[in-house]
């Protein structure tokens, strides 16, 4: 069957379906996803699964069978021409290229990069794969390179021969050719191929030849050109080198790149880390010439015809193949041999047959006989029968324990990233040595990029970390695989030599930590963290060097030569214990799934994603050659043209860079940056890029700091957020909207920053030091900074001021600068929510700077001479002030908050207020003078802006607290406006009926908004008012009754109303318990007001009855009295106990008595004692002229009225005011009992 075609021009081969032993078809499906079809199956029960990813052969074709006695030693007419049936292998069989590739698999590595580290345990050429699972019944030599990442194992030949060969004319690698013949091999020499061997290749390429079916393909061409002959003599010479090897890094060849290989799947662009091609600088060189001349095309591509994802038992394998198949037989794939009749096959040959059929899924092996050259026969041979044939028979299940033990060794052994691991074992030896060529290599003094695989290594970690990084889905946990396939590509290279690599690496490690994000799993815990660089810990790596039981793992033997054992890393004692079932284990996994290593210190996340910026702008600063740096031109040399070489590494070409914009720009490439960076090259993309992280890393420094009200620490590091963002925009022809979006929060953050230092200005001194300090990464990259730009745009708003105006002039500013920004363009549109935000960030600065300028302007108000008349400096503050509350309500308007609006509405009216109390009139004798009409125009625009308020909340559900607080404002005021105008009552404008009918209405308002039933903090507050204004009101219709003359009924309407008041206002003032002085005052004015009742009173009869109400009233203070005499008694308590320990500061004062105006009780007692002993010297005189005794009650009454006035005028005023008020009390306690109501003192 036949797959869809590739991402290439050419078509996919795809073996045919075969039959299993039983007969039963094999299964097979096709994914045309990725081009592939994939058939299971199993053979002689060992389970086999071919997977073809990628093929640019095209479909099989019929094999031409030969005719008997067809002689192959003459060449057919298309001998070695290019054949897409035969694809490299007609041109190669002879050949130079015959050997493995040294770089054959990073080739795969790099097209199929996904499955590299996760799914993939071995990727390899098929001939490796093959030469290892022969080991234990071969004699021949082994010499493998293996490289190690995730899980998977990367195996290339490593013709050390070739390589000393090379040795000997460059002088590299000598510290290897010494080591090699001190310990393996010590008379090295260099051994040719035989020409019987070159014969069997040449019959066998023109075997191949002549089965292509077509015409002609079976002509054989006169000897006489000579042409084949001469590559047949040729062919050991030619074959003496074998593939090149690379010189050292110096070398400046480079390496072309593979057009032809797969795309991978494409991945949106702003989690793509974009492939680009790396310009070298003068001191980077490209990947050294892996190939001959000639071949040097090829570089680290991947040229097999097919790439085969095999599985093997449990063991998934990606392998290269050049094998042809042919269609014909009984199937639709045939692989084609040609063997000498005489020889046998023995177990090596059918062995290699076997494993090419099991990988390439071929389920029929043809096979052509042949003696001298002549064709004889052919005979056809099932795939499954292969390990059954006469002197070749094999174990299946051998070979998988074969297979399974290699690659538990190689795990269990091969475990840093980034090291170079050699797999040696010599001809005729049955010990297999496993080296690490990379610390080899670095305890020698030679410089460690010798290592001709230190480039590929570490461009393929860098590739696997970078496809990790492009999956959006990608789990967190992976972070801490990534970082370690970064660490060690970075480890591997050069800065100098490969700064674009390095800066990447660093910028990706930088991308690893997610800053805005709490260090939590998926499951709510926890992430683990680490410190390794590498997949393991160093308790990991001695439980490998030393195991507990060196024979049940494998890993190490005892030897005669210790010196040789020392260099290894592990050592195979014998080639036959690799036929024995799981006698090598795996100790571990390759790579756990490690989380990323990191602190869960957001401070500390952040200097590690600042450090590895700084290692990138030192990679991408190094790069960069300014003008003085560069040699003075000699006017005798002749100045290069510059060209872009077509050739550019393979490698480079493969780096990805998350560095494209959304949206392309015109940029200047004629203008270079200030540092001489030319816009569009990959150091202008990567500094953006970097400029941009250390910018996000320092905001979030400052935003952390904040939260720990470190404020000159989050100044600081906002500072050079913006400093960042100004090299960003220096270097950068144009911003994109996420850009912006984000500068947006720097300016935000700077104006929080800015209003948080102009509220805490107790700190200052700690403020300005946290300010001034810088770690030397900060300075360090301030430097880079420097490069690029002053920075000196954002310096106004980034200093840390000592003025609290100008700090919140800059906080507004920022905002406003906020504004400008979300609104522009279609920034709006894109974050609607960043608007109001930012809108409610206004509202609220501008509150605050308003309510800056009305404090000042009440300082100004209180320091300013009572006489003096408002000044000009006042009136700007009351004007700045206003603006800004007016321009913060627009603000919140705008958003719809209306709490926020009636907050500003609130604060508004209470700057009316504070204009209001500004222009109160001041007599010449510096006392307070009328009403002015200037105060009432004033406290009616407060009323108007809390009214405002109230219909902005519409009502108390909305929000509680702001509609309490704006309720007890609104009451305020009416109260304030109401006593200020009964105490100075204009009557220069007014009458008296107009300003008692305003006080009243105003009274009546402020009693309105007393919220009397609601419990809360400010209900007794509520409750003193609502008692204040009843009593006040009482006392303005007392003054009305005794004042008014003539109109009866207007005076019997103000008695009522007075009397009224007096009753509500002592209600109120008897709830309260720190109110006494208020209540007794009310109280005495209620019996001031009977007995002004009284005068007007002609009969005894009455005069008694008004007198007996009075007295009634005096006997109700008792309540009074005994708040105030408690108050004394714990004030006196208080003293003596400050007497005993007069060291205590906290007993000298305070208490429940500091409420207690002694002043005023005393002026009231002086006052409560006349007026009693008036009522009660009145009530005796009366009671004597009526000589009225009706009863015994009456007489008592008599008595007890004589002899508490007989107390009273004996009384003596100089006594402690606790003992007079203890007398009150016992007296009242006497009035009392009369109508049988005693009651106890101390109640």
């Amino acid at each position: 069957m036949n797959a869809a075609p590739s991402d290439s021009d050419s078509s996919v081969s795809i073996a045919g379906a075969g039959e299993n032993g039983n007969d039963t078809p094999l299964e097979c499906r096709e994914d045309t996803k990725h081009t592939e079809v994939m058939c299971l199956g199993s053979v002689n029960e060992v389970k086999s699964r071919a997977v073809v990813k990628y093929s640019t052969a095209p479909p099989p074709t019929t094999y031409a069978l030969l005719q008997e006695k067809t002689d192959l030693k003459l060449p057919p007419a298309n001998w070695l021409r290019e054949s897409t049936e035969l694809g490299p292998v007609g041109t190669t069989i002879l050949g130079s290229s015959s050997k493995s590739k040294p770089f054959s698999s990073f080739g795969m590595a790099y097209d199929f990069i996904d499955s590299i580290g996760k799914d993939v345990d071995v990727v390899s050429d098929s001939e490796n794969i093959k030469k290892l699972l022969k080991i234990p019944y071969s004699k021949s030599h082994v010499s493998m390179a293996v490289h190690r990442v995730g899980r998977t194992l990367l195996l290339d030949e490593l013709d050390i021969q070739e390589l000393f060969m090379r040795s000997s004319q460059t002088g590299d690698w000598n510290w290897l050719k010494e080591f090699y013949q001190r310990l393996v091999d010590q008379k090295w020499q260099r051994k040719k191929k035989s020409k019987e061997q070159w014969y069997q290749r040449a019959i066998l390429s023109k075997f191949l030849y002549y089965s292509i079916n077509g015409n002609g393909a079976a002509e054989p061409v006169p000897a006489a050109t000579g042409e084949p002959a001469q590559r047949e003599d040729e062919g050991p010479e030619r074959g003496e080198m074998g593939p090149s090897w690379p010189a050292p890094l110096e070398s400046s060849t480079s390496v072309s790149e593979d057009t032809s290989a797969p795309k991978q799947e494409s991945v949106p662009l702003e989690n793509t880390f974009a492939l680009g091609h790396v310009s070298s600088t003068p001191k980077e060189q490209n990947l050294t010439t892996v190939f001959n001349e000639g071949e040097s095309s090829q570089g680290l591509k991947n040229d097999f015809v097919r790439n085969i994802l095999w599985t093997f038992e449990d063991i998934h394998m990606l392998v290269g193949t050049n094998m042809p198949i042919f269609g014909g037989g009984r199937y639709p794939a045939v692989s084609l041999r040609l063997r000498d009749y005489n020889k046998p096959i023995n177990v090596l040959t059918g062995i290699d047959y076997w494993l090419d059929n099991l990988m390439c899924n071929v389920p029929e092996l043809v096979m052509c006989f042949h003696v001298n050259g002549i064709v004889q026969k052919y005979e056809m041979i099932k795939t499954e029968d292969i390990p059954d044939l006469d002197n070749s028979t094999f174990s299946t299940k051998v070979v998988k324990d074969i297979a399974q033990n290699i690659l538990s060794f190689l795990k269990s052994n091969c475990t840093k990233e980034g090291h170079t691991y050699w797999l040696f074992k010599a001809s005729g030896s049955d010990i297999v040595k496993l080296y690490d060529l990379t610390t080899l290599c670095e305890d020698t003094t030679e410089e460690k990029y010798q290592n001709p695989f230190t480039l590929p290594v570490a461009v393929l970690l860098y590739k696997v970390a970078s496809n990790m990084m492009m999956k959006k889905g990608q789990n967190k946990k992976h972070y801490g695989t990534i970082r370690t396939l970064l660490l060690n590509c970075v480890k591997l290279l050069d800065q100098e030599r490969h700064p674009q690599i390095v800066a990447s690496a660093n910028f990706m490690l930088s991308e690893l930590f997610q800053l805005d994000e709490p260090r939590k799993g998926e499951d709510g815990e926890s992430l683990p963290s680490g410190n390794s660089e590498d997949s393991y810990s160093e308790e990991e790596e001695e439980e490998e060097e030393l195991p507990e039981d060196s024979d049940e793992n494998g890993s190490y033997s005892t030897s005669e030569d210790t010196s040789d054992d020392s260099k290894a890393v592990a050592i195979i004692k014998s080639v036959g214990e690799l036929s024995v079932p799981e006698k090598y284990k795996s100790t571990h996994q390759i790579r756990p799934n490690y989380t990323c290593p990191v602190s869960h210190d957001l401070e500390e996340r952040c200097r590690l994603v600042l450090g590895y910026v700084l290692k990138g702008l030192k990679a991408v600063d190094g790069s960069i050659k300014k003008e003085s740096e560069l040699p003075a031109a000699d006017p005798n040399t002749p100045i290069p043209l510059k060209y872009e070489d077509i050739t550019h590494s393979a490698v480079e070409k493969e780096i990805a860079l998350f560095l494209d914009k959304d949206e392309p720009c015109q940029e200047d490439f004629e203008h270079p940056t200030r540092s001489g960076i030319i816009p569009g090259s990959w150091q202008y993309k990567m500094k953006l890029q970097l400029f941009l992280k250390a910018s996000k890393a320092y905001y979030v420094l400052s935003d952390a700091a904040t939260n720990l009200m470190k404020y000159g620490r989050a100044l600081r590091y906002i500072k050079i957020a913006l400093q960042c963002h100004d090299a960003y925009c220096s270097v950068s022809t144009s911003l994109h909207t996420e850009v912006l979006q984000f500068h947006s929060q720097c300016l935000s953050l700077c104006g929080d920053i800015q209003l948080m230092l102009a509220q805490n200005t107790s700190n200052r001194a700690a403020y300005l030091e946290e300010y001034n300090y810088q770690t030397k990464d900060d300075q360090e990259i301030l430097h880079s900074l420097h490069r690029e730009s002053s920075c000196q745009a954002f310096n106004m708003i980034t200093e840390l001021a000592t003025d609290p105006e100008h700090q919140l002039s800059v906080s507004c500013k920022c905002y406003e600068a906020v504004r400008d920004l979300v609104v522009s363009g279609d920034f709006k549109e894109q974050s609607p929510e960043q608007l109001n935000q930012v809108l409610k960030r206004l509202g609220n600065i501008r509150n605050e700077v308003g309510v800056f300028y009305m404090n000042r302007a009440a300082t100004v108000q209180t320091e300013r001479a009572v006489n003096k008349a408002v000044s000009t400096a006042e009136h700007e503050l009351w004007k700045k002030s206003f603006s800004c509350f007016e321009k913060g309500i627009k603000d919140f308007e705008a958003i719809g908050d209306a709490t926020n609006t009636a907050l500003l509405l609130c604060n508004t009216g209470r700057l009316m207020r504070i204009c209001a109390q500004a222009h109160c009139a001041i007599g010449s004798d510096l006392k307070r003078g009328e009403f002015s009409p200037e105060e009432a125009l004033y406290y009616n625009k407060a009323i108007d802006y809390y009214l405002k308020a109230m219909r902005s909340l519409v009502k108390r559900e909305m929000h509680p607290a702001v509609w309490d607080s704006v309720n007890w404002e609104l009451s305020t005021t009416y109260f304030t406006l109401a006593t200020v105008q009964q105490d100075y009552a204009p009557l220069s404008r007014k009458s008296q009926e107009q300003i008692e009918r305003e006080v009243t209405e105003a009274m009546m308002k402020s009693l309105k908004y007393c919220d009397l039933h609601t419990e809360s903090a400010r209900q007794p507050l509520y409750q003193y008012r609502a008692a204040t204004i009843h009593h006040r009101l009482a006392s303005m219709y007392h003054s009305c009754f005794r004042n008014q003359v003539g109109d009866e009924h207007q005076r019997k309407q103000h008695r009522g109303l007075a009397e009224l008041h007096y009753n509500k206002a002592v209600k109120l003032f008897q709830i309260l318990r720190d109110a006494p002085c208020e209540l007794l005052r009310t109280q005495l004015e209620r019996v001031a007001f009977t007995e002004f009742q009284m005068a007007g009173q002609s009969s005894n009869s009455a005069k008694l009855k008004t007198l007996s109400g009075a007295l009634e009233i005096m006997t109700e203070t008792k309540h009074s009295f005994q708040l105030i005499h408690k108050e004394l008694l714990e004030e006196q308590i208080q003293r003596s106990d400050c007497t005993e320990d007069c060291s205590d500061p906290n007993k000298t004062e305070g208490g429940s008595s500091a409420g207690l105006n002694m002043e005023e009780v005393l002026k009231l007692i002086n006052v409560f004692e006349p007026s009693l002993s008036f009522l009660l010297h009145h009530l005796v005189k009366l009671m004597t002229a009526t000589k009225k005794k009706s009863g015994p009650a009456e007489e008592g009454a008599f008595k007890i009225y004589k002899q508490v006035y007989s107390v009273l005028l004996r009384a003596d005023k100089t006594t402690p005011l606790i003992t007079r008020v203890e007398l009150i009390l016992d007296l009242l306690d006497q009035l009392a009992s009369r109508t049988g109501d005693r009651e106890s003192r101390g109640q």
